[in-house]
């Protein structure tokens, strides 16, 4: 009897499985510019926010083009970032499915992409009060290209480049629309983001396991216990932070006791995130705001207390 006959048949009416088609290029491409990561690209709105200038439709427009400059130019290091780590990419358990590392996009065509986003980002730019903007997008692409090419392998180092990328965003705001930047503001900024990138590194070590360091190499110097430290100090540093900017922000513009009321769901947000890493969220912090409707709620409060606060004052 030949190896076929000893195949069952198929069930009468039953279909092959058909092969998995080959997603478009198109399709492929807009993966790899990871749009949902663009919601970290709000926090350019969030100095001219608390200023209200964004009421002003020139200041509006400025803060706009930011938004837009840091959403190509995060595109395109991520083009770049999945180009140069592709071998690593395929030895993760979901990464391994990104369209470089999947082989749909080449890393020459990723690489071209990457250069035509990030001079589009540096582009619209430049013309933005007096190139402030333009040299803060300029500063965002050596920090994430530097990142992707080496300051990943250094440990700390690689938390202090990835939370940088997160304040240039908020200063960003600044430079496009010539606010001046509290210096509280900016220790929340950096001391949040490197709440956030320490709980994205204790997802990462707990899902990857005995094998983390074959992913991320400054994963192997990490462990539950530092990552625990590195988020209790930082997570009170930005709560303290952002108590004494509320009470700056009070006695400069609008109402006194909406910024003060404002604290309350700040601290419950970070409380909560803070939760939710416990539980084994956090990897992708996005997806972490995207989907958690009591973070979202809170994040909703918090913008009602600033927006009143300084519109309604």
């Amino acid at each position: 009897m030949s190896v076929a006959s000893k195949r069952p048949a198929a069930a009468p009416g039953a279909e092959a499985p058909a092969p998995a088609s080959r997603p478009s290029l198109a399709r492929s491409l807009l993966r790899t510019a990871r749009p949902k990561q663009w919601v970290k690209n709000l926090l350019v709105f969030a100095a001219p926010g608390a200023a209200g200038v964004l009421s002003e439709p020139a200041q509006l427009g400025r803060t706009m083009v930011a938004f837009v400059a840091f959403c190509l130019a995060a595109s395109g290091t991520y083009f770049l970032n999945d180009a140069l780590d592709v071998e690593a990419d395929r030895q993760h358990a979901t990464k391994r499915n990104r369209p470089i590392a999947a082989g749909h996009i080449t890393t020459k065509q990723a690489k071209i992409v990457a250069g035509v986003l990030i001079l589009l980002a540096l582009g619209i730019s430049a013309p933005l009060n007096n190139g402030r903007l333009v040299a803060v997008v300029g500063a965002y692409v050596v920090v994430t290209v530097s990142y992707s090419l080496w300051l990943k392998h250094e440990p700390i180092i690689d938390l202090g480049a990835v939370a940088a990328g997160f304040g240039l965003r908020a200063i960003a705001g600044g430079a496009a629309t010539g606010v001046p930047l509290s210096n509280f503001f900016l220790i929340v900024v950096g001391a949040g983001s490197l709440f956030m990138v320490a709980g994205k590194r204790h997802a990462e070590l707990n899902e990857l396991g005995d094998s983390s360091s074959n992913h991320r190499v400054t994963l192997g110097h990490y462990s539950d216990a530092f990552l625990n430290y590195v988020r209790a100090t930082t997570s009170g540093v930005a709560i303290t932070g952002y108590a004494l900017w509320a009470f700056e922000k009070a006695d400069q513009v609008g109402n006194q006791f909406w910024f003060r009321l404002s604290i309350v769901p700040f601290v419950l947000a970070i409380l909560r995130y803070a939760l939710t890493v416990e539980q084994g969220g956090g990897g992708a912090p996005e997806e972490v705001v995207l989907s958690d409707r009591v973070l979202q709620v809170l994040g909703a409060l918090l913008l009602a207390c600033f927006a009143i606060g300084v519109y309604a004052g």
